[in-house]
């Protein structure tokens, strides 16, 4: 897979440097969490909503340490902050 990807020209896929992306350039919206769970590595998923020109969407995101400390902000059924890249939408992350 590594000769097709050169040949492509694809690029090493960074959830933290897409997150960092999404924090430092990307549009505010308010969301809704939905549900979390968590994963088998520990880490915990959060399910939102949000809704931008009169279409809604859906998303999940891991939480960061310092994300986990407030519990009370990611329950289910809280409003939080969701950042979004205006050229694709549906590239979003919590605050």
């Amino acid at each position: 897979m590594k000769i097709i990807d050169k040949i492509l020209r694809r690029k090493k896929f960074d959830p933290d440097a897409r997150r960092r992306m999404l924090l430092a350039t990307g549009r505010i919206t308010d969301g809704i969490i939905i549900d979390s769970s968590i994963n088998e590595s520990g880490e915990e998923i959060v399910y939102y909503s949000y809704t931008l020109n009169g279409v809604d969407f859906e998303s999940s995101d891991i939480l960061t340490i310092e994300q986990r400390n407030q519990p009370v902000k990611y329950a289910p059924g809280a409003r939080v902050g969701v950042r979004y890249d205006q050229r694709n939408q549906g590239n979003s992350v919590v605050e």
